[in-house]
């Protein structure tokens, strides 16, 4: 069982002695994402990425030994596709926005990527792209925990963010319906919530709020970098 918990990253790709792999993690790696990117994380079984390989299912786990790893090679990689700069730019606003626009950017390409998130990842990508979040606020005065609390703020506010738009778009492959039609279809409903005066700030959204019509990337950057002013006055009182 304690063998189970071994971490990945201290599991060699290649075994010392007995025959060389056919086959390389990343080559592994890159055909699980290949199908999570088509159809969804729940079609990246073991015996589905065996087949799509070419090699067998018990094989196979002498690449990778469970499904857990799989995850966690595929977060790493994921995160390796635009690596962060060498070094922080010397203005933490700028690089904290940097990563949450990467962050987001990668949820859209890889819709499943939010499914999975949870425990931390120490794979040298994910590894690479944390600490370049937590230097870009050293020498503020924060303390370790502090510097986790913003980082973490962040890519929170990024995971929600992408949950919203994955919802919308998972609505539209279940029903059939985009979101237009679907408002089309609800205008009647919610002219007898604005007729009925009970809800006020429901009418003030409907009638003047621009969020529901705009460019969802231009909300999102405002938002973002309300978040970030809201951070940055705490900073000093750590």
């Amino acid at each position: 069982m304690a063998d189970d918990l071994t971490p990945i990253w201290m599991r060699p790709e290649r075994p010392a002695r007995g025959p060389q792999p056919s086959h390389s993690r990343a080559e592994i790696v890159a055909k699980a994402i290949a199908i999570a990117d088509a159809e969804g994380i729940d079609a990246v079984s073991m015996r589905r990425l065996a087949s799509e390989v070419g090699t067998g299912t018990m094989s196979l786990y002498r690449y990778i030994p469970k499904k857990d790893d799989l995850y966690e090679l595929m977060i790493d990689a994921v995160a390796g596709e635009d690596p962060p700069p060498e070094r922080p730019s010397g203005d933490w606003r700028a690089d904290l926005r940097l990563i949450a626009h990467r962050q987001l950017a990668s949820a859209r390409r890889h819709p499943w990527l939010v499914s999975l998130s949870g425990r931390p990842v120490f794979g040298p990508n994910t590894l690479r792209l944390a600490e370049f979040g937590f230097s870009a606020l050293d020498g503020l005065g924060l303390s370790i925990d502090g510097i986790m609390e913003i980082v973490s703020a962040v890519t929170a506010f990024v995971t929600g963010v992408a949950q919203n738009e994955l919802g919308e778009r998972e609505l539209r492959r279940r029903t059939g319906v985009n979101e237009e039609e679907w408002r089309r279809a609800q205008a009647p409903y919610i002219q007898s919530i604005l007729d009925s005066g009970k809800f006020p700030h429901m009418n003030r959204i409907v009638i003047e709020a621009e969020i529901p019509h705009s460019d969802p990337d231009k909300v999102f950057a405002r938002v973002l970098d309300r978040l970030l002013d809201g951070l940055a006055a705490g900073i000093g009182h750590d």
